[in-house]
């Protein structure tokens, strides 16, 4: 099967198979819950112009998105080798989500998650394809929305959505389109008020660096009682996790541990579908991914490029606390998806095993979190557009697929969510990984490879949190499967299913 673009892609699966719009048209999605954006805006600054001067000062908001940051690779975490004390730190002075999750773990899809609070299936923005598309125009991302109630809103670094979300505006813009970018003489775009200028090189400067180089700039500019938003996206550690040059020297004398399923692909992957060993994201056999050829070559280099990261935090935490708006100012950091680290000798992501769609999240507001907060409640990137504009004090619009989390803050709640849907859609792709749905519960995992043959995991995560033991097509869980199936087609039919342009 050899598909080139999304639309392609939806094409050759039977509709019974990719989703339904449970009798919702085109025109249904864009009037009946898109629609309500413009009239969420009009409201929106309406009421913050009325009552500006009763309604307390909105915070400053600060989103460091990760890239393929798995969930485990920080040390409050519990990492044994990577230290990260500047993500701690948002993490112990703030709230930390320890089951948090992507909806799609690919860069491109994940990221326009981030900023709509909608699925792929609703953004249309299914893979990492067709880069220089614009996410629809009738989707608003949570900074058109924030602009609009009074903020200034600038991107800095991986931006690598549809587009670059370019055309949409932004007070300061300085980022790329690239999924790895060149790590030694990167390229970025510029731009301020709405315009982006045309993209430039830049020589012997490490991009993340240069990316918070110019966060810092921006930060410094007077903006008068307007509060700011501020999206830092880094590209490290994204393959080829070239390191900057003061971690050359990093982890020459650590020993990396092998993941107990590593060797299993010499066993012949036993218990996993063909869908899954046929998948071609293997560390040491990927002549395409020569950055991947060992397991202890991935980790070290990861790690060093997620030090420089946790470095660059650092820089901006510092700059705030000098300025003293530290406490005024809401800090969230997370990652577009997670990645594996040489379990079943997998490196990358795609596939929907927990290396893969695990993420950390961590929130820094004291005005509204209080420190030390931890709470194990299942937390989507769908989430992450609602809370920032909950943050703001704006309201959030109906067509948002995920809600804020910001009442996790307060106290805990077993019934924030039950069970969520996850989707890949990406094929060909570069390593081989076959589209894929799935459902997750707090205890079980039921993966459907959509392609013929369709084939199935399934996962009790409570007897079995490192998915070894599949249990699809075991008699004596017919039950589970059954009813994992028929919540995946519910959760399915809730989604609206957006079109792919004809001309994509």
């Amino acid at each position: 099967m050899s598909i080139s673009n999304e639309e392609d892609t939806l094409a050759s699966i039977p509709t019974t198979q990719r989703g339904s719009s449970n009798g919702t048209t085109r025109r249904d999605f864009l009037q009946g819950s898109l629609a309500v954006a413009g009239t969420v805006l009009a409201s929106s600054v309406g009421t913050t112009v009325a009552s500006a001067e009763t309604k307390p000062k909105r915070p400053n908001l600060i989103f460091f998105f990760g890239e393929g940051q798995r969930a485990d690779a920080l040390s409050i975490a519990g990492n044994q080798i990577l230290k990260t004390p500047n993500h701690d730190r948002i993490g112990r002075e703030g709230i930390r989500f320890r089951n948090a999750f992507c909806t799609n773990a690919l860069c491109a899809p994940a990221r326009a998650t981030a900023l709509t609070g909608m699925y792929s299936n609703s953004t249309g923005a299914l893979s990492n394809e067709h880069p220089n598309v614009p996410l629809p125009s009738d989707i608003p991302i949570f900074t058109d929305i924030l602009h609009e109630a009074g903020y200034e809103v600038a991107i800095l670094g991986k931006v690598h959505v549809r587009n670059g979300v370019e055309e949409r505006y932004w007070d300061y813009y300085f980022g790329h389109n690239d999924p790895g970018n060149n790590y030694a003489d990167p390229f970025f775009k510029e731009g301020r008020k709405g315009k982006i200028g045309p993209q430039k090189q830049y020589h012997n400067v490490y991009p993340d660096d240069l990316t918070v180089d110019r966060a810092l700039a921006w930060l410094e500019e007077d903006r008068g009682d307007k509060p700011f938003c501020l999206l830092v996206w880094f590209v490290a550690p994204h393959e080829p996790f070239f390191r900057p040059r003061r971690h050359l020297d990093l982890y020459r004398e650590t020993v990396i541990p092998k993941p107990a399923t590593f060797d299993d692909d010499l066993k012949g992957y036993p218990g996993k579908p063909k869908s899954f060993a046929a998948a071609e994201n293997k560390i040491g056999t990927t002549p395409s991914h020569t950055a991947c050829g060992s397991l202890e070559g991935v980790v070290k280099d990861y790690y060093a490029g997620l030090v420089a990261v946790d470095e660059n935090i650092g820089r901006v935490l510092n700059y705030l606390e000098k300025k003293n708006i530290l406490d005024d100012t809401a800090i969230v950091q997370g990652s577009d998806h997670g990645f594996f680290l040489g379990e079943w000798r997998l490196f990358d992501k795609r596939l929907m095993h927990e290396p893969s769609i695990r993420v950390p999240l961590m929130m820094r507001y004291p005005k509204r979190i209080p420190a030390g907060t931890v709470r194990d409640e299942m937390i989507l990137d769908t989430d992450l557009a609602p809370t920032f504009l909950d943050l703001a004090g704006v309201p959030i619009p109906a067509h948002m697929q995920g809600k804020s989390v910001l009442p996790l803050a307060k106290a805990a709640d077993s019934s924030f969510r039950e069970e969520w849907y996850y989707e890949y859609f990406e094929w060909p792709n570069p390593e081989a990984v076959r589209p894929c749905r799935g459902i997750r519960t707090e205890r079980y995992k039921l993966i459907h490879y959509i392609m013929e043959p369709q084939e199935y995991e399934v996962y009790d995560l409570q007897s079995d949190p490192k998915e070894t033991q599949n249990l699809y097509g075991k008699p004596e869980h017919a039950a589970l499967q059954k009813h994992l199936q028929e919540r995946l087609e519910a959760l399915r039919a809730e989604i609206p299913i957006r079109p792919a342009p004809a001309n994509a």
